[in-house]
């Protein structure tokens, strides 16, 4: 088994950070609908501006509110308007590898939907493998 990304919200920006809360990632379901992050997911965060990375779970704010709140003890590692990559994942056999079609958001400052991709692996089928990133559709 390898562990690969799933999904991704890339270049989104924080609009607070809630240091007085029981932990978590606050955010937007439309967003992680989107790419497929469900709620109580963990996911890997790094910080784009300081380098931080944490782990935590994703509890699913205000529909429509563009919100991206670090809570608890993970509001220490960032900052409102930190650009921050948010990461879901999970296990597969290497030879599944080319079946799976992660979605990915990228963002505008103000954390509307820039584009949708779609990361592509082809099999080469001699142990090589191709990869490209796709635009799709915007979706959010």
């Amino acid at each position: 088994m390898i562990k690969v990304v799933r999904a991704k919200l890339h270049g989104i920006r924080v609009t607070d950070a809630n240091l007085n809360y029981q932990g978590s990632i606050t955010l937007d379901p439309e967003q992680c609908e989107a790419v497929g992050i469900l709620p109580l997911e963990f996911v890997e965060i790094w910080n784009k501006n300081s380098g931080a990375r944490i782990s935590t779970y994703v509890i699913y704010g205000e529909r429509g509110s563009r919100a991206c709140v670090l809570n608890g003890s993970a509001a220490r590692t960032c900052q409102i308007g930190d650009e921050i990559i948010i990461a879901a994942s999970w296990y597969c056999q290497p030879t599944e590898i080319a079946t799976l079609k992660p979605r990915v958001l990228t963002f505008h400052p103000d954390n509307r939907v820039d584009k949708t991709l779609c990361y592509d692996v082809a099999d080469h089928g001699d142990g090589r493998y191709g990869f490209r990133i796709l635009e799709l559709e915007d979706v959010a």
